[in-house]
């Protein structure tokens, strides 16, 4: 019986030791910058972060309004309808931005109240909380609440890094950039660190590669994710209790584009490389400037940016249908 209890206690030892020499690893922490109601991608990301609660700590989501998908109003509503679909509104705090532009909003800023003002706000108390990790701004939309919060705290600079999607990078245009490109510009010439995750239409390089058809959405998404508490009713009508079931309906009210026609999933490779960089190539280059609507290089310019491109698509689609399938919660905030 000595030699039965001696051996128990040598391995609780153990254990305890294992648990005190191996702590959880520190997770991501996010705040999530959406034009959430623009297509179907910022939803697609928005689940893949709330769904792997092992990875991502997030601390909120704030909204934006881009020309495509109505005022902040109905983008608050779509981002909403995710939270509520997870059983998390009201558990992650969810905040209204600008619906103007940068140029816009800028000089208000003194001012008691102004366009964007709760997202500015949260972005500003969530990098100054006392935190052990510095906080990641992953803005899928334009720029517009990242530089105001810039702008209107410039300690930011030093205490949170920007991920944004964004850009086709070398060459013009792109949704998210022509958006708010005042406030892209801001961006790039202030001291914040900075990550650009490319676009790139119609190119293999850049997050457009990285589709799903129809009859994939179909094939892999009925009844993926939690169930939620309460049916929600989706943008385009209809009663949802996961997920899964919500993600074909919208891919059922959207245009296709490509052989075989599909739909880019641009915002949910961002998380993506945020969850795993090895899932794309990244580079540090001279942070350039838009001129005209044209990429200008400073090559001799102090500034250094990080650059993404080659995104692993067959790696990243494995791993979203994965959390679909296996959806780890993230921890209420509230």
């Amino acid at each position: 019986m000595k030699l039965k209890s001696n051996s128990y206690l040598f391995f609780s030892l153990i254990c305890i030791c294992l648990i005190s020499c191996n702590p959880e690893p520190t997770k991501i922490r996010v705040i999530f910058d959406t034009d959430t109601n623009n297509e179907l991608d910022d939803q697609f990301a928005l689940a893949y972060l709330l769904f792997n609660g092992h990875i991502f700590d997030i601390e909120g989501v704030t909204v934006n309004a881009t020309r495509s998908g109505g005022k902040i109003e109905e983008h608050y509503e779509e981002a909403k309808r995710i939270l509520q679909l997870a059983n998390l509104y009201q558990d992650i705090p969810l905040l209204k931005g600008a619906n103007g532009s940068f140029e816009e909003i800028r000089g208000d800023l003194a001012r008691s109240t102004y366009d964007g003002k709760d997202a500015v706000d949260f972005i500003i108390e969530q990098a100054n909380a006392d935190h052990p990790s510095k906080l990641i701004v992953l803005a899928v939309g334009k720029l517009t609440n990242v530089a105001l919060a810039l702008e209107r705290d410039t300690a930011l600079r030093s205490k949170i890094e920007v991920v944004w999607l964004g850009s086709n990078y070398p060459k013009p245009g792109e949704y998210n950039q022509d958006n708010d490109t005042v406030a892209l510009n801001y961006v790039l010439k202030t001291a914040v660190p900075f990550e650009m995750v490319t676009v790139r239409y119609g190119a293999s390089s850049g997050t457009d590669a990285v589709k799903a058809t129809k009859s994939e959405i179909e094939a892999n998404m009925p009844g993926l994710g939690p169930k939620s508490d309460q049916p929600v009713t989706g943008r385009h009508g209809g009663s949802f209790v996961h997920f899964g079931d919500y993600a074909v309906n919208l891919f059922e009210h959207i245009d296709y584009h490509g052989d075989p026609p599909s739909r880019a999933l641009f915002d949910m490779a961002a998380v993506a490389i945020l969850k795993n960089p090895e899932w794309a190539k990244n580079k540090e280059i001279p942070a350039p400037v838009l001129m005209d609507n044209a990429w200008q290089e400073l090559p001799e310019n102090p500034r250094r940016i990080i650059l993404w491109e080659d995104f692993d698509k067959n790696a990243i689609m494995e791993d979203f249908y994965s959390t679909m399938r296996n959806p780890q919660l993230v921890k209420p905030k509230l």
